[in-house]
């Protein structure tokens, strides 16, 4: 069964082919780096990166481009908040993003182009749509011409006539157009510049993605992906720009991730409502926030609170605990006999209905429920007395592989220095209230946590194992 992916482009599900066959050119528009990412960028990270994962996984050599916005208004106003460069700022929260995205398992691109460091390919992209006419200089700026390009809105399905100035497009004076959109922005007192045959200034935002791509991947690639939210207008001037200077079609296939909801509620600065990751996994396990995102279809809005990362913290736990279950009977038991073909047939189907869940448009929740149905099948052939090697490594081999897919671990989460001492806070109470059974385990606990527990006349100690 072949790859079927849902096209913004086509508004339907497609047979992924790739321009070149066994190989994926994949370009995923990154964050703008003034402050730590939050959880709607969190999101387009890590689904984007299980879709590489996954074509990894079905053979296909994939070429991964994210870039990082790293020259734009809102770093100039925190640069000017804090009394930093805008180069500082963003060298500051791109080591924050790297480090936040390893927490939730995400690898790393390719490439991470910066804005600042292709600088020459950004003017000379401008430079060649002046000449041909889809570009105008006005007073140091330089716009697109929008109505020339007459593809214009059919990423977005708009008719030109009927569209709305978008996020980003600012109407002026020195617009020939109200559609038309900015591509180089004269430097204005204060700000970051740089020299172009239009005098001092900086990139607009949607060409730096379109200079990139195609520097990286080519003047066609395969997929380009990000949030729903960048559909209009970034991705449709990508588009306008990319094609009215090649002449050929940017991309083949495009998929945006849908919103994130806080509690119910549009996230939003005014609403108090706006989450940072850089908060999330110092409370939460980071694997969790990666399998709460992945929960749910990647094209359907998520709704984000404690309450619901709580009760997918136990979800992913059942996950983990059968698979620790299978390694420790492996390990402790003396009854392994030989095996089983039924119970290897029943694990093959499990694998094979996963696949078609991936196949189908990356379908990570009924994904994740087969996973839960391997679970508790393996919780089943553990309750049987003669055990098989071949069975047990069966099932392990599957949870591993399968996880990985998903760019999740089976990795204990590290327990921090407080949360211990509240546990043994809580198991010397445990002691002088005579409950030795809950003493013990929590010493148990602790002891799977790789924390030993030794008590001595001046009180219990601890150290890491």
């Amino acid at each position: 069964m072949a790859i079927q992916l849902y096209n913004t482009l086509t508004r339907k599900k497609e047979t992924f082919v790739p321009l070149e066959e066994g190989k994926v050119k994949m370009y995923v528009c990154g964050p703008t780096v003034y402050n730590y990412i939050h959880i709607g960028n969190a999101r387009p990270a890590i689904v984007f990166d299980t879709v590489r994962r996954y074509m990894e996984y079905r053979g296909y050599e994939v070429q991964y481009v994210s870039n990082f916005t790293d020259v734009d208004d809102k770093l100039i106003r925190a640069a000017n908040q804090l009394g930093e460069s805008v180069p500082a700022i963003a060298d500051r929260f791109i080591n924050a993003y790297y480090e936040d995205v390893t927490a939730l398992g995400c690898q790393k691109a390719d490439v991470h182009p910066r804005v600042m460091e292709n600088m020459d390919i950004i003017i000379d992209f401008i430079s060649q749509l002046v000449e041909k006419g889809y570009a105008y200089e006005s007073a140091g700026d330089v716009y697109f011409r929008t109505r020339k390009f007459d593809d214009y809105g059919k990423l977005s399905h708009q008719s030109i006539d009927d569209l709305q100035v978008g996020a980003r497009i600012e109407v002026g004076d020195k617009k020939q157009d109200d559609l038309d959109f900015a591509l180089w922005k004269a430097a204005k007192e204060g700000e970051i510049y740089w020299e172009s045959p239009w005098g001092l200034g900086r990139p607009g935002w949607h060409i730096e993605c379109s200079a990139m791509a195609k520097k990286y991947l080519g003047e066609t690639i395969d997929i380009h992906a990000g949030g729903q939210d960048l559909t209009f207008p970034h991705h449709e001037n990508e588009i306008a720009q990319s094609e009215a200077l090649s002449g050929k079609l940017f991309s083949r296939y495009w998929m945006h991730n849908g919103y994130i909801n806080i509690d119910n509620e549009k996230m939003s600065k005014s609403l108090g409502n706006f989450v940072l990751v850089h908060d999330i996994i110092k409370k939460h396990n980071p694997q969790v926030l990666r399998f709460f995102m992945l929960s749910v279809h990647y094209r359907n809005p998520i709704n984000y609170s404690e309450e619901l990362l709580e009760s997918t913290r136990a979800a992913f736990e059942r996950l983990t605990t059968s698979y620790q279950n299978l390694k420790h009977r492996k390990e402790a038991s003396t009854d392994l006999t030989d095996t089983n073909q039924e119970w290897l047939e029943k694990i093959a189907k499990l694998h094979q209905e996963y696949i078609e869940a991936m196949d189908d448009d990356f379908n990570t929740a009924k994904a994740i429920s087969v996973l839960f149905d391997l679970s508790k099948l393996a919780n089943y052939y553990l309750l049987e007395k003669n055990t098989a090697v071949e069975v047990i490594d069966a099932f392990t081999t599957q949870f591993e592989e399968l996880f990985h897919v998903l760019g999740l671990t089976f990795e204990k989460e590290e327990m921090l220095d407080e949360e211990i001492d509240a546990l043994i806070e809580k198991r010397i109470q445990a002691r002088k209230d005579r409950n030795f059974q809950l003493s013990d385990q929590i010493r148990d606990q602790l002891k799977d946590m790789n924390i030993i527990l030794e008590d001595t006349p001046q009180g219990t100690r601890w150290k890491r194992g």
